[in-house]
């Protein structure tokens, strides 16, 4: 939560030095502002921090982007962030796998709050697939390739290796 909020500034170019804590045992992220109470929860403050950079396009133009950005951030936050066993993790690489089928991005061919929250989250999952896994998701190691290549975004993240010729052809 915490270490992907500044990750966010960054790529944001806000100048950071927020303060950010965590509450209770699910550890949700609380940033301290100086006006009254904190914000609390990643999408909120994410959400803040784009408003803040003046990047409101981050969180979709039109109705229905705004809408879907809102949806992949709430499966982010309920799903990715819940989901620890390795069928959760199957399952939502599946969904991933499915909608990113015909699009560019999680909004369909806009670059989101949605793709940068979402590739923080599956950062660690993606590092640890093998080829054959990733290659059984191939939409989402396409679209996870993509995002850690757009400027600003991989920061101090480790690079995530895809192998861009198929190992294995059913030509003989």
């Amino acid at each position: 939560g915490a270490e992907e909020l500044e990750l966010l500034e960054r790529l944001l170019g806000l100048p950071g030095g927020n303060k950010y804590g965590v509450q209770g045992e699910r550890k949700i992220p609380v940033l301290q502002t100086n006006n009254g109470p904190g914000l609390r929860g990643l999408m909120t403050i994410a959400a803040h921090l784009v408003r803040q950079a003046r990047k409101d396009q981050l969180l979709g133009s039109t109705a229905e982007e705004k809408a879907v950005v809102q949806q992949w951030l709430e499966y982010r936050v309920t799903r990715v962030n819940g989901g620890s066993s390795k069928e959760d993790t199957r399952t939502i690489l599946k969904d991933l796998n499915m909608h990113l089928e015909d699009k560019v991005y999680l909004a369909g061919n806009i670059f989101t709050l949605a793709d940068i929250l979402m590739y923080y989250g599956l950062h660690h999952i993606m590092a640890d697939l093998t080829v054959q896994e990733k290659e059984k998701y191939l939409n989402v190691s396409r679209w996870f390739n993509h995002i850690q290549h757009y400027p600003g975004v991989r920061q101090h993240l480790s690079d995530v290796v895809f192998i861009k010729n198929r190992l294995y052809t059913n030509a003989h």
